[in-house]
């Protein structure tokens, strides 16, 4: 057979186009598929023949014919025509003429011809893929700088985004697998970077009307979408309630489906790259594409978990990686929006990473101390943490050092700027000031009118505007299949021990029943003539010790205020604080915060 397509081949080349010419352009025939026994031993052996006649194949003579047979699918074929398909593909590529076309001859077999049914090729997908990523290797081995070559032929060939999910997600997989090979020492990082700005395609485009919202009139802490059943801490599975809820969540985003799917899919490789010590590796490539794609993607809601994920299999590493890079951000980024979005990305993660230590939480905190613009995230943070906190006498003297309660009594009145700033505010600042006078946070709690402002119906005339949340980027994760992922390394809000729950960090003091009004004095938040010591925050509103001398421009803190939308101006927070009450029962569920349009 060798001979006969030998002399066929040489015979076209001047010109002489027999019937054995013919007949090899016939068997080599992209548009048939399912060939009979015998239909595909004789395309074995034209195969098996052409692969033996490389040498004699000519660029202009024999292109179509050639051609037709790099449109050939393998999927089509059975077992030995497969092989004999992939063999004379390898052998051609050594051609640098034709290595191109034979690399995006393979790349286009990640995916099997949209016209075979799913319940037929999931059954071939290993057997079919196997031979693709070994005829790559084949090629790669030959000539490393192919690589180059198949990198920018993957990125091309990348499918659509209206492909369906299955096609999607195989071809993703495909990508996955050579990341982590040999080749992936050359592509990888392109293709996980490649990928990562896919999922934020996806990501962007589920519209508002798709993501679940609950009753308006609650507050940020009324409204986390969890069943407070499932998060325990044995993380069972979903019960037939929490299924159910989350089968409605994004029901008919069909984004939210393919994100949901290719999560599943970056989870298990992330996974992986953990179990064979590549993840640190892995890692670094993520953080750019953080920095490049998702930080400056204010509608991402999902993709952004991948980070969150990545840091949950090593704490110890990336989790303090993530931290410090976000934290350095927001300190030392030039860009003010680079600033407001890292301190977002920041307090979100500190709050709800379940693996971040206590200590991590508190020496960052330390860090941001002595900044007023950053006074929301702290006070969010802490709703979360600041019982861990203070049951450890180090951390609670780190927590101190923060000097909270100085930044809160400065003339600036930071603490009602907070709370006008969105309605949301109103419900974080009551559970920040019940935290904080439970754990006896400030020393100067007298000044502080706690009492009754439970009740205040100022506060609670927030509750009944229209409101748009602060954007809290790791807020509860909405995608049903790549949720248990994420589930066991997350602190919802039920999880939360608060300090004033059993009310065991340190007793009030039994003499004193809150109701002696001549022992409680006024909290007004614009008396710079402070208790225990003098002023330290200067007229821009900094803090500055006897370690620091810093200069923050007004910039930032101007633009914090553009994280949320103000319904309406307090006078003063002494209006807030005319009546602080009795504790109430904190509600379990939060909201899942919308990003801001900046």
């Amino acid at each position: 057979m060798v001979a006969s397509v030998r002399e066929a081949l040489k015979a076209s080349t001047m010109g002489e186009l027999d019937d054995s010419y013919w007949q090899l352009s016939s068997v080599f025939d992209p548009t048939k598929t399912d060939l009979g026994p015998d239909e595909e031993a004789l395309l074995v052996a034209f195969l098996r023949g052409l692969a033996g006649s490389i040498s004699v194949i000519d660029v202009e003579h024999h292109k179509p014919l050639i051609n037709s047979v790099l449109q050939m699918s393998i999927w089509n074929y059975g077992c030995y025509a497969g092989d004999a398909l992939v063999d004379f593909v390898v052998l051609l590529a050594t051609d640098g003429k034709y290595r191109e076309a034979c690399l995006d001859m393979l790349v286009c077999n990640f995916m099997p011809p949209r016209k075979i049914h799913h319940s037929r090729w999931i059954f071939r997908k290993k057997e079919v893929l196997d031979r693709v990523h070994s005829a790559l290797h084949a090629i790669a081995d030959l000539a490393p700088l192919a690589c180059v070559q198949l990198l920018q032929i993957i990125l091309h060939r990348m499918p659509p985004m209206h492909f369906p999910k299955e096609i999607i997600a195989i071809y993703v997989e495909s990508m996955l697998k050579l990341e982590k090979s040999v080749i992936g020492e050359y592509v990888g990082t392109e293709i996980l970077m490649a990928l990562m700005d896919r999922l934020v395609d996806y990501d962007v485009e589920i519209k508002p009307e798709d993501i679940p919202h609950d009753d308006s009139s609650k507050g940020i802490f009324d409204m986390e979408l969890e069943d407070v059943e499932e998060n325990r801490d044995d993380f069972v599975g979903f019960g037939s309630q929490g299924t159910r809820q989350r089968e409605l969540v994004l029901k008919n985003s069909v984004y939210a489906k393919k994100l949901d799917m290719l999560m599943v899919i970056t989870f298990e490789h992330l996974k992986s790259c953990a179990d064979d010590g590549r993840l640190i590796k892995v890692f670094k490539t993520l953080v750019e594409s953080f920095k490049k794609t998702m930080l400056k993607t204010q509608k991402s809601k999902f993709a952004q978990f991948v980070m969150f994920y990545a840091c949950s299999l090593d704490p110890e590493h990336c989790g303090v990686t993530f931290a410090d890079l976000l934290t350095d951000m927001f300190l030392y980024e030039h860009d003010p929006l680079s600033r407001i979005i890292s301190v977002a990305y920041l307090s979100s993660f500190l709050s709800r990473g379940k693996f971040l230590p206590t200590s991590l939480v508190v020496g960052i905190l330390e860090r941001m101390g002595y900044l007023i613009a950053k006074l929301k995230a702290v006070m969010y943070v802490l709703c979360f943490r600041m019982r861990s906190i203070v049951d450890v006498p180090h951390h609670k003297s780190q927590l101190l050092g923060v000097h909270l309660e100085r930044i809160l009594q400065h003339h600036l009145d930071p603490l009602q700027f907070f709370i006008s700033d969105v309605d949301n505010n109103s419900a974080q600042v009551e559970e920040f000031l019940r935290q904080a006078k439970a754990a006896h946070l400030f020393f100067m709690s007298k000044t502080f009118l706690f009492d009754d402002l439970l009740d205040s119906e100022l506060l609670k005339s927030y509750g009944d505007m229209e409101r748009l949340d602060m954007f809290f980027p790791f807020d509860p994760y909405l995608l049903k299949e790549s949720d248990r992922f994420i589930r066991p390394n997350y602190v919802f809000w039920s999880m939360v021990k608060t300090t004033y729950d059993n009310h065991n960090i340190e007793d009030d003091d039994p003499d004193d029943d809150g109701d002696n009004e001549d022992e409680i004095e006024t909290f007004n938040l614009r008396n710079t003539g402070s208790v225990g010591g003098p002023d330290l925050i200067d007229d821009d509103g900094v803090y500055i010790d006897e370690d620091h001398d810093i200069n923050e421009d007004d910039v930032l803190e101007s633009s914090m205020n553009k994280m949320s939308i103000t319904p309406q101006t307090l006078s003063s927070t002494r209006e807030l604080f005319s009546g602080f009450g009795s504790t109430a029962r904190m509600p379990a569920r939060i909201r899942p915060s919308v990003s801001p349009d900046l």
